[in-house]
């Protein structure tokens, strides 16, 4: 143990004494809690610059699944492999998960906080997830490879030598973009599969030039430092619900638009959580009187309730707008993703089975059976 450990832990604990009130105070007064008009301003303004071919944002492709398949996979929150790496328990599953849609020449959008470069330097990183980086060098050898920024990698964004750590950890230069969107020509109508972190409407990280600097290079890490959580939507089950709500508010009100986000690592499918889906199941369950299947569900639902216990008031008649692919660092290992393939979109998870990464389908729907209820 180095001499200057203990001296260094005391200072943290002295300086964490004396900061958590008015840090905590900051955080309140600035939340990275957005407001909903924020969000939807943001999200309006980001899919209006993509649509009208505005690159420095986004990109914009014509897309047909049968002919392409995606892999849509966000919140890696690649660390240094210590204690506090989210990361490091899910790495087995990502890398078997890489593989597979590599193999099957699946498109990989990553959806952002790739990196988790509010606790981490770059080049932290950069050492401790070789083994990822080649995996996901092969989707860009292929140019099929698309990675979108969030608020934990907002060095992307901000550094002026972001691209030579690119080139090194990719083997040549890529872009960074701040969300994608796919036309998909369905019968009768195209719909957009628009595609971003969800940070969107953060006055901190979402911000002006300024903000997002401060937030890279300041603020994260002074909370990593501090050891302080902030309570933001990642990390609180009841902002992590209010948000998605949030984006599925901006999402209902667009017209031929299906909007796919991270950031929360809840996931969501058609616009539904597990337990809002879980409610819906039983009521279905009494309705056909399957008693069997009503006690099953009913059992779960506590469970799940530890997990997040917000509902949406609206979820018997919410539109199957809105998705989020959840993250890639579940304290078990388990990563979620959203597969878009053969006219279907599916939530997807990867766990370990009898200790082998196991693809496995937990939910799944027709792109045009959802674009008739949209």
């Amino acid at each position: 143990m180095s001499f200057f450990t203990p001296a260094f832990d005391r200072f943290r604990s002295f300086s964490a004494f004396l900061l958590t009130r008015p840090v905590n105070w900051i955080a309140s007064k600035f939340s990275s809690f957005p407001q909903q008009d924020n969000v939807e301003a943001a999200l309006s303004q980001l899919y209006k610059d993509i649509t009208s071919g505005n690159e420095k944002k986004g990109k914009l492709f014509a897309f047909t699944p049968a002919e392409q398949p995606v892999i849509i996979l966000s919140d890696q929150h690649k660390g240094a492999r210590d204690g506090s790496d989210d990361f490091r328990m899910a790495e087995d599953n990502f890398i078997q998960a890489l593989d597979y849609y590599n193999q099957h020449n699946f498109l990989y959008v990553n959806l952002g906080d790739s990196e988790e470069l509010w606790e981490n330097n770059i080049l932290s990183v950069l050492k401790y997830n070789t083994a990822v980086f080649e995996k996901e060098k092969l989707f860009v050898a292929r140019n099929s490879f698309y990675k979108i920024y969030g608020n934990h990698d907002l060095f992307w964004d901000n550094d002026p030598f972001a691209q030579l750590y690119l080139k090194k950890m990719y083997g040549q230069k890529i872009t960074i973009d701040t969300g994608i969107v796919f036309r998909i020509k369905l019968p009768g109508r195209n719909v957009d599969i628009f595609c971003t972190h969800g940070h969107q409407g953060d006055r901190q990280s979402d911000g002006n030039a300024f903000s997002k600097w401060f937030v890279a290079y300041i603020w994260g890490p002074l909370q990593a430092f501090l050891r302080i959580n902030t309570n933001t939507p990642s990390t609180s089950d009841d902002r992590k619900s209010v948000h998605n709500e949030f984006m599925y508010g901006w999402s209902a009100k667009q017209d031929d638009v299906i909007l796919i986000t991270g950031h929360t690592h809840q996931p969501v499918f058609n616009s539904l959580t597990h337990l809002e889906r879980l409610y819906l199941n039983l009521e279905e369950a009494e309705i056909k009187g399957d008693h069997a299947a009503y006690e099953k569900i009913e059992a779960e639902i506590p469970r799940r309730k530890r997990e997040y216990d917000r509902v949406n008031t609206q979820f018997r008649k919410m539109k199957p707008t809105y998705f989020n692919s959840g993250c890639c660092c579940f304290l078990d290992g388990t990563i979620t993703g959203i597969e878009i393939e053969n006219g279907y979109i599916r939530l997807i998870k990867w766990s370990k089975v009898n200790g082998i990464p196991t693809r496995m389908v937990a939910e799944e729907e027709l792109l045009e059976t959802i674009s008739g209820k949209i």
